[in-house]
């Protein structure tokens, strides 16, 4: 498919929907990466070109998020550093390793993240800005995030899951854990972009096309999230995982 046009609104609408869902679960990386793939990009490339979508859609988010007043600067002062330091790492890496492993490992992690939500007495259900975990928990998080931060540089698809399982183990519910979430991924996916583009991998009109969709559908996910509250997001994002996770375990 070459029509310009047709390309440009097949990635809006990708990235409208994968926008939306990032913000509120996580995931919408699934979506648009084997969209770029059947419009013609080599899977690396579209690896990178999803960033520019990410970095646009999380400026976004993390602004409506800023302004609502939902972001914990105590947690990311905790976990900004790993985060970054794994992200780097990652993205080295996916410069020069296939994801084949990743998504299998990926399915099974998010049918364990389905199940921890739906059953986890520590989510809480109040809208409230937990504090960051005490002292003696600090490393531990710290290590969870470079992880996190690892996987986010190498492939991004799913990322989100992972960071909310984390805020919640730490006592944040999910539209906080949320705010913290695009935080994250746009600290962090500046410095992915550019390792991108330095090896040659971005193809920037198909990622501005693609970008737009999902600053549209990032606004929308914050409007949706803040006036559902946790439990309807709580349900969309359990919804999601299993989706995305049969969707692996089929296609790895």
């Amino acid at each position: 498919m070459t029509d310009p046009l047709v390309q440009g609104g097949m990635l809006f609408l990708a990235g409208l929907v994968a926008g939306t869902l990032n913000v509120i679960a996580g995931g919408g990386s699934m979506l648009t990466l084997p969209v770029m793939i059947f419009l013609g990009l080599p899977p690396a490339v579209a690896n990178g070109t999803n960033r520019v979508a990410i970095l646009v859609q999380n400026i976004g988010a993390t602004s409506s998020f800023r302004r609502r007043g939902l972001i914990s600067a105590p947690w990311l002062r905790l976990v900004v550093l790993p985060t970054l330091l794994g992200a780097i790492l990652g993205t080295l890496a996916a410069l020069r390793v296939g994801d084949v492993a990743f998504q299998r490992i990926l399915a099974v992690m998010l049918v364990g993240f389905t199940a921890w939500m739906l059953w986890n007495p520590l989510v809480p259900s109040r809208d409230n800005d937990a504090p960051p975990p005490p002292s003696r928990q600090r490393p531990l998080f710290a290590a969870l995030f470079l992880m996190v931060g690892f996987y986010g540089g190498f492939i991004q698809a799913g990322v989100g899951f992972i960071i909310l399982a984390a805020t919640s183990l730490g006592g944040l519910n999910l539209i906080r854990g949320n705010a913290v979430k695009v935080a994250l991924v746009l600290a962090y996916t500046p410095l992915s972009l550019a390792l991108f583009a330095w090896q040659g991998k971005v193809d920037w009109a198909m990622g501005a096309a693609l970008a737009a969709g999902n600053l549209l559908g990032a606004l929308a996910g914050v409007r949706l999230q803040v006036l559902k509250g946790h439990r309807w997001v709580r349900g969309v994002v359990t919804i999601t995982i299993l989706a995305f996770a049969v969707r692996l375990l089929i296609t790895s």
